[in-house]
């Protein structure tokens, strides 16, 4: 177990007179690299070092990770400036986010560790029953990975933790990408999670991300509810998402789209679990030309939903990612049947909500269809948002009824 030795031993590290330090003392949980006394000594601290923040004034603020190499320069951890973060204080961490889902879910299956709204910035934990996978997005997480997963065991119980190391965030971070099981044995193959009626597989050593999506389970109910009876268009369906949850919910049938063979076998395997293969159907292909397929083929669905990857993940893609948010709202509106529901879905931060809903809205427009929006969803509750970092807050999820 690795601790971090207090006060004398924690380096120092301090705001210019021009930061925010009321920001970050009202919350906010980050300190960006042009806010900081960036002297020889804090340029060569190791990525990951524990430090006690001070304000321009060198009245102690509290303790912070620090990365030289990282435009956030510094993550907030404690208030408390002679915090010991060790397996102790990890464990009070993870002990607090459990009882939140413990309260909201009746299966261990949920986003355990939601980064920095949870208190651990950079730390995503997704929960499969004894099974963990922990994404250490931060270096300090990578470095103080053992009383983590230690403290993990302890308050959950959970028998294997899988690290996926990988990812966009990681390599901001400067850390090298690598996916590795630290407690226990690797799953000979998919790990089943029950979720809104149906069965999913989760591929948590090669799958996106941690191995499913949790964030939209919230939005997948409510698809569900319009679904019954109906025929479903799930696009971009990864694992079988809305697919699958419509199916649980007795839609007549589901066609899934994807560019990944292997997410869609995923998904078929789930609709193999459910026994619901007879109304399953995959589809592997790029999005934009099956839709445009499947107008020119003349079908027509009473719930289509389109939850791609985030087309625009940062700010200099935000105009070209509006562009295709409004190109597939355009090619997904005229294959919605007369009444039937359009689901469009945004992952990505840079876009807010009011940008991706009118980029929806013309898109709609532009495909000669008109609609009303019915519902607006986002990521489920073990999803919490940081009201002082927006970023959180990235999943949009509109219905538009046409």
């Amino acid at each position: 177990m690795t601790d971090i030795s207090p006060l004398a031993a924690m380096p120092i590290v301090r705001l210019i007179p021009k930061a925010e330090a009321r920001a970050i003392r009202h919350g906010f949980p980050w300190v960006y690299a042009n806010e900081l006394v960036t002297d020889r000594r804090t340029r060569n601290l190791t990525p990951g070092t524990i430090a006690r923040l001070e304000d321009a004034n060198r009245v102690p603020m509290g303790t912070v990770t620090v990365n030289p190499a990282s435009k956030i320069i510094c993550r907030m951890l404690d208030q408390d400036p002679d915090a010991v973060i060790d397996q102790s204080w990890f464990a009070a961490r993870l002990m607090r986010a459990l009882a939140h889902r413990a309260r909201l879910y009746d299966a261990p299956y949920y986003r355990l560790v939601h980064a920095e709204a949870d208190g651990l910035p950079g730390v995503i934990i997704d929960r499969f029953g004894d099974l963990a996978v922990i994404q250490p997005n931060a270096a300090w997480a990578d470095m103080l990975i053992g009383p983590l997963v230690a403290a993990l065991q302890d308050v959950t119980g959970v028998t294997t933790v899988v690290m996926n190391g990988t990812g966009r965030a990681r390599t901001l971070e400067g850390l090298e990408e690598k996916t590795e099981v630290l407690v226990g044995d690797a799953p000979d193959g998919p790990v089943p999670v029950p979720m809104n009626g149906a069965t999913y597989m989760a591929d948590v050593m090669g799958g996106q991300k941690t191995g499913l999506f949790f964030d939209q389970r919230p939005n997948h109910a409510f698809a569900a509810r319009l679904s019954k009876g109906g025929r479903v268009l799930d696009m971009f369906s990864h694992v079988g998402g809305f697919g699958l949850a419509a199916l649980a919910a007795n839609a007549a049938s589901v066609l899934a789209v994807d560019g990944s063979a292997p997410a869609l076998a995923l998904a078929e395997q789930g609709a193999a679990a459910m026994k619901v293969s007879d109304r399953f159907a995959t589809r592997k292909g790029d999005a934009f030309d099956v839709l445009t397929a499947l107008a020119e083929e003349g079908e027509t669905f009473d719930v289509v939903v389109c939850d791609p990857p985030a087309f625009a993940p940062s700010k200099p893609t935000l105009e070209a990612g509006l562009r295709a948010y409004e190109r597939i709202a355009r090619l997904a509106a005229p294959l919605v049947a007369d009444g039937g529901y359009l689901i469009l879905c945004s992952c990505s931060h840079a876009a807010d909500l009011t940008r991706f809903r009118n980029a929806c809205a013309r898109g709609i427009g532009r495909g000669g269809r008109r609609g009303q929006i019915i519902q607006t969803g986002f990521a489920g509750p073990d999803h919490p948002l940081l009201p002082h970092l927006a970023e959180s807050g990235y999943l949009k999820a509109l219905t538009f009824r046409l």
